[in-house]
């Protein structure tokens, strides 16, 4: 079982199957964010400083950045928002962008070892993005999905991870364990099947390649009431069959509390002294508290 190591410039995290359950806070997205797009458009980032907070507040190991608003200049921006969250975390960071230049903009700025979010096994998206990877002594999360289509079955996706270990590792000098696999999380309201064919795919993953996985976990609840009540049972189904870490809301104690929780079920907190120390912080705070 293999361990990918992620790093600030003064703090270190590691994904690995008897680690503990890595949190990627999602938040700072502009996705379906209206306000936070226009306030990026002008220049104005201090939203970023009270979503660093919140996440860290929450529970995050590493915080994603996204910076894809339209009509900016993305490289720029990104570079920018990546210097600003290091001033205010020493958390690693996953930098996520769709955009090639945007991406190397990001590891350029970036101090540490990052998480590049992602790649596809598209042979033109792994010739682009992966010299970066290595160029910047980088991890990368992979989607087994190609140009021909979204597999739905695990054994098409599980195809495609085998061509993208391949190629990463034998053409482009990656190590295996850099590899993160996002073995896709889609709608549960969209197909009944998904999820069978996620847990699918990751004990796949686990069992030949060893690898670390994530996914974005709040595609599953996409659509459907109760949507923190869902995310919670998905990771922790997921965790059993070997999910390392998700790309979710770290704001959410329902979802982090379940995680942390399944951390020490299946072994991977020892004693149960982290789920402890935390009970403990909160007992804490509430007899501090007026």
């Amino acid at each position: 079982m293999h361990t990918t190591v992620l790093r600030s410039a003064t703090r270190e995290v590691t994904l690995g199957h008897d680690r503990r359950f890595c949190v990627i806070g999602e938040r700072i997205n502009p996705t379906g964010r209206r306000l936070f797009q226009e306030q990026l458009r002008a220049g104005d980032l201090s939203a970023i400083e009270r979503d660093v907070a919140a996440q860290v507040a929450g529970g995050a190991d590493v915080l994603d950045v996204n910076m894809g608003v339209p009509l900016t200049d993305e490289p720029d921006l990104l570079g920018r928002a990546i210097r600003l969250v290091q001033s205010c975390t020493d958390l690693p960071i996953c930098i996520d962008s769709s955009v090639v230049e945007a991406l190397e903009a990001g590891l350029a700025a970036y101090e540490g070892r990052a998480l590049v979010n992602s790649v596809t096994a598209e042979d033109e998206r792994m010739e682009l993005i992966l010299p970066l990877v290595k160029k910047y002594d980088a991890a990368v999360i992979a989607l087994p999905n190609d140009a021909d289509e979204i597999p739905m079955e695990s054994t098409k996706r599980l195809r495609l991870v085998d061509k993208i270990v391949e190629v990463a590792t034998s053409e482009y000098g990656i190590a295996i364990a850099d590899i993160v696999i996002d073995p896709l999380a889609m709608p549960i309201g969209a197909d009944p099947t998904v999820v069978c064919s996620f847990l699918e795919t990751v004990e796949g993953i686990r069992t030949k390649h060893g690898l670390n996985t994530t996914c974005g976990a709040s595609n599953v609840s996409f659509g459907m009431p109760e949507r923190h009540q869902l995310g919670a049972a998905f990771l922790t189904m997921a965790m059993g069959a070997g999910l390392t870490s998700a790309i979710m809301d770290a704001r959410t104690p329902a979802i982090v509390e379940a995680v942390r929780a399944a951390d020490v079920l299946l072994g991977n907190d020892e004693w149960g002294m982290a789920w402890i120390g935390a009970h403990r912080a909160r007992q804490a705070a509430a007899a501090a508290a007026p």
